[in-house]
């Protein structure tokens, strides 16, 4: 199926290839650069589908339209809406990924980095509420497991410097 979907008629250039499917596990991620190339993708993920015998959870799936970093390469603020099928596409400016990631059409990681300091206050506050007795070295240990994991750091990209000031304590 995923071969159909690699048309570079339809795909994103991104670093001198051409990408216009992501997969991982159970997740699909389709890139375009036009409401129509997006649509011809849908459209062949749909015809694909049948053949496998694979159905698409169409109330999860949304379109999120990236904003270009240059605002004169902004052709249209509206689309149509985008179909798999009869149903349509719901059109977001964010979105939470599977593993919590927020990823918004700024490309901005603000919002996500936000996310990730509130989840580290929630996580340290229920464990001085339920270790509060227990030795510094105990709660230095639980800390460091259970508050300072932050897995998508790695992908943060674009973000402004006074956001990662709280984590500067």
């Amino acid at each position: 199926m995923l071969n159909a979907l690699l048309s570079e008629r339809v795909g994103c250039h991104i670093d001198g290839r051409v990408i216009n499917v992501l997969a991982y596990a159970d997740d699909l991620v389709l890139l375009a650069p036009s409401w129509y190339a997006m649509q011809h993708l849908l459209d062949v993920l749909e015809t694909q589908s049948h053949v496998i015998n694979m159905s698409c959870y169409v109330q999860k799936t949304v379109c999120m339209v990236v904003r270009p970093k240059r605002h004169d390469k902004i052709v249209a603020s509206e689309f149509p809406l985008l179909s798999i099928g009869v149903n349509s596409i719901q059109f977001v400016s964010e979105f939470k990924y599977s593993l919590g990631h927020v990823i918004n059409s700024c490309m901005s990681d603000d919002d996500d980095i936000n996310r990730e300091v509130r989840n580290m206050f929630t996580r340290t506050n229920l464990l001085i509420r339920l270790f509060g007795n227990c030795s510094v070295s105990v709660k230095m240990s639980l800390f460091r497991t259970y508050c300072l994991n932050l897995y998508d750091t790695g992908l943060w990209h674009t973000y402004l410097k006074g956001v990662l000031k709280c984590f500067w304590i």
